[in-house]
């Protein structure tokens, strides 16, 4: 089933509060979201900033054990300008080392769809020639955290969150574990283009139409977020400093390997140690991102029953 829904309250945090739209298992809902700084596709505000969120959706059928497959089916702007802010954040460079930017500037882009591309308004000459793809993809989406947390839209953890992850695209689905009943789907703060890191705390923020698919995968133990593209399956950490954000995306990998493709554990290990690729998502909020990522083509067959074959 498809559901359409206009939402009309945001939440800067995600959590358990109240659904704002109930789905079974497998139902598709197309919405909308706003921009990071709260504006919506018409440009008028309507919610603070700070990556305000759209939903909860409750999905009957979800209990905390299970998995919440997340197929993103459309990620696309719906206003043809966003904004981004220029400073780079002081943690990814040297101690004492200023971008020299005001916390306040912005730079504000315009989106050209014949040509998929987004230019800055009135550049400076020594960017009047800078062009960026549109490559739409979302920043921040989740579930609501174990033992009735409710966490700011800044940062990210095993329930998803602010991961800035620009591999979180259309033609991707997401795996979150569940810690509460239906678990409260949230998602927003949708960027046009991003480069990896999120350096500079923004990409092209932008409102956003989106179209998603939430399929509970009952009685599947996972500890972070995992996901899958054409060609590559892959796992998120989410902890601050960065090499806790490895270790994390590196043994939900691990563990991925030996339970759903049933590999001894010597044998995940090399094939870990010859194909791993990582990209870095958020390095810029309280928690950074990191993703590890093997091939789809050196992997085994997954045993009947695991996470892929149950939500593919």
């Amino acid at each position: 089933m498809i559901h359409v829904f206009q939402p009309d309250k945001y939440y800067l945090s995600i959590g358990s509060h109240s659904p704002a739209l109930e789905i079974n298992s497998g139902d598709t809902v197309t919405t909308t979201t706003v921009d990071a700084g709260g504006f919506d596709k018409n440009g008028v505000s309507v919610s603070e900033r700070g990556n305000p969120q759209t939903g909860p959706i409750y999905v009957k059928g979800a209990s905390p054990g299970d998995v919440l497959a997340v197929r993103f089916n459309k990620i696309w702007p719906n206003r043809d300008h966003g904004f981004c802010r220029p400073k780079i954040a002081a943690n990814v460079l040297e101690p004492g080392h200023e971008a020299g930017v005001d916390d306040l500037d912005t730079f504000n882009f315009i989106l050209d769809f014949e040509s998929a591309t987004a230019k800055i308004e009135n550049p400076s000459n020594a960017l009047k020639n800078l062009s960026v793809p549109i490559r739409p993809m979302i920043g921040c989406f989740g579930v609501a955290p174990d033992r009735g947390q409710t966490i700011s839209t800044a940062t990210s953890g095993p329930y998803g969150g602010n991961m800035d992850y620009r591999g979180f695209k259309t033609g991707v689905t997401a795996y979150l574990p569940v810690f509460v009943e239906g678990a409260l789907f949230h998602i927003g703060d949708g960027h046009a283009w991003q480069s990896d890191g999120e350096i500079l705390g923004t990409g092209i923020e932008i409102s956003m139409d989106v179209s998603f698919t939430l399929t509970v995968i009952p009685k599947v133990e996972i500890l972070w977020p995992r996901g899958q593209d054409q060609n590559f399956i892959f796992t998120a950490g989410n902890m601050r400093p960065l090499d806790q954000a490895l270790q994390h995306c590196n043994s939900e990998m691990l563990r991925w390997l030996t339970e759903d493709y049933e590999m001894l554990l010597p044998d995940a290990n090399i094939l870990m140690g010859t194909y791993v690729e990582y990209d870095v998502g958020n390095v810029f909020d309280p928690a950074y991102t990191m993703i590890c990522k093997i091939p789809k083509s050196v992997l085994p067959v997954a045993k009947q029953g695991s996470l892929l074959s149950q939500s593919l």
